[in-house]
């Protein structure tokens, strides 16, 4: 059974949401890799995001292909390779955000498809990928981004955490939660780590990498549901005017003048998620001047000279709009993946960053 296509109207049909997703089957290879662009490199969580849109898009079998392509593709300690370029490795090392996303993917499956035993079949590996992040979390909360791969084996864990990748990261904690949940294999330590890493996010994001010049640094803290309600939107306010460029969209990279399509539809889906839906729906038709007739979307335009760059379209900015679309719309059950109605909070408990924790403040309070 097909979903029913996200419509938004007076900025994106159905019939264009389908192009677009047929534009991302285009550029799936044989053996079911989603790569940015032709010829370019894969990665596990955009092609990951790929295979959510496809699904949204009408694309089941199409999205069904590159869910398998991640399973022949984990290694035995529940990573995935960081780069694949037409079936083959080019970079060995293993990063936890890509690795994670596989939780977001296959919740985002059961939102839509309500098939159990797609859930089952995927389960084994969304186990050992978590197992494999929360193994790499720091003392403070945060996430270790990498790991690095030397003769076939894990080799340094590059031990600095992202803002953005630990955002998504909890996203996943919280989606390998309800996955647990489903299928009755409760994962208490995901739990206490999703916790850690909330409080790192809400408090203590100075001892994250400073990469506050990328956009994603600012918004992926609400995208991922770690920063919710007035706090996410104290913190959409903060850098509004540094990255947000009227009638076109928002910068990757402040103050670099070049408007991104992904990143603008990721804000859009973190702007509904604080219920500010008049803006996100007035971004999401501004990207739309990134659009080919065919449902392409070019992943970016320098507006200083009028000109898209690079000069490809990319699967990963249409999945974005397509997932924005659905958001926004309410077609599927996973309209909700952003939004995180159907995902689990985390309590922030055994803190190990000197903060108190909320089960060490239990129990002063009972004393």
């Amino acid at each position: 059974m097909r979903p029913e296509l996200p419509e938004v109207p007076g900025i994106l049909t159905g019939h264009q949401v389908a192009a677009t997703a047929a534009s991302i089957v285009a550029m799936q290879e044989p053996d079911g890799a989603v790569p940015w662009a032709p010829g370019e490199h894969a990665d596990v969580w955009n092609h990951i995001e790929a295979a959510m849109a496809m699904l949204v898009g009408g694309e089941v079998e199409a999205s069904d292909r590159a869910f398998d392509w991640v399973l022949r593709l984990q290694r035995a300690d529940g990573s995935w390779p960081m780069k694949i370029v037409a079936g083959q490795v080019e970079d060995h090392s293993g990063e936890t955000n890509m690795s994670a996303y596989l939780a977001v993917g296959v919740w985002h499956n059961w939102l839509v498809r309500r098939d159990l035993a797609f859930v089952r079949r995927y389960w084994p590996a969304v186990r050992r990928a978590l197992d494999w992040v929360v193994s790499l979390q720091l003392p403070f909360g945060g996430i270790a981004w990498s790991q690095e791969w030397s003769q076939g084996h894990p080799a340094k864990v590059n031990a600095e955490a992202l803002v953005a990748g630990s955002s998504s990261i909890y996203h996943s904690l919280a989606a390998g939660v309800a996955l647990a949940e489903l299928v009755g294999e409760p994962q208490p330590g995901w739990e206490l780590a999703g916790g850690r890493l909330a409080h790192a996010l809400r408090e203590h994001r100075d001892q994250f990498l400073d990469k506050s010049r990328y956009s994603m640094d600012w918004y992926y803290p609400v995208l991922g549901g770690a920063v919710r309600g007035q706090a996410g939107k104290d913190l959409i306010a903060a850098s509004w005017d540094t990255f947000v460029v009227p009638d076109l969209g928002i910068l990757c990279i402040a103050p670099d003048p070049w408007v991104t399509g992904a990143e603008t539809c990721e804000l859009v889906m973190a702007l509904d998620a604080l219920g500010d839906r008049d803006r996100a729906l007035r971004l999401f038709a501004d990207m739309q001047h990134l659009r080919e007739p065919d449902g392409r979307y070019w992943t970016g335009y320098v507006y200083p000279d009028r000109v898209n760059w690079p000069g490809e379209q990319t699967t990963y900015t249409a999945a974005a709009v397509i997932l924005a679309a659905d958001q926004l719309s309410g077609a599927t059950g996973g309209s909700d993946i952003m939004r995180g109605a159907t995902l689990p909070v985390f309590s922030e408990i055994g803190l190990e960053c000197g903060c108190p924790s909320a089960d060490v403040l239990a129990g002063a309070a009972r004393s």
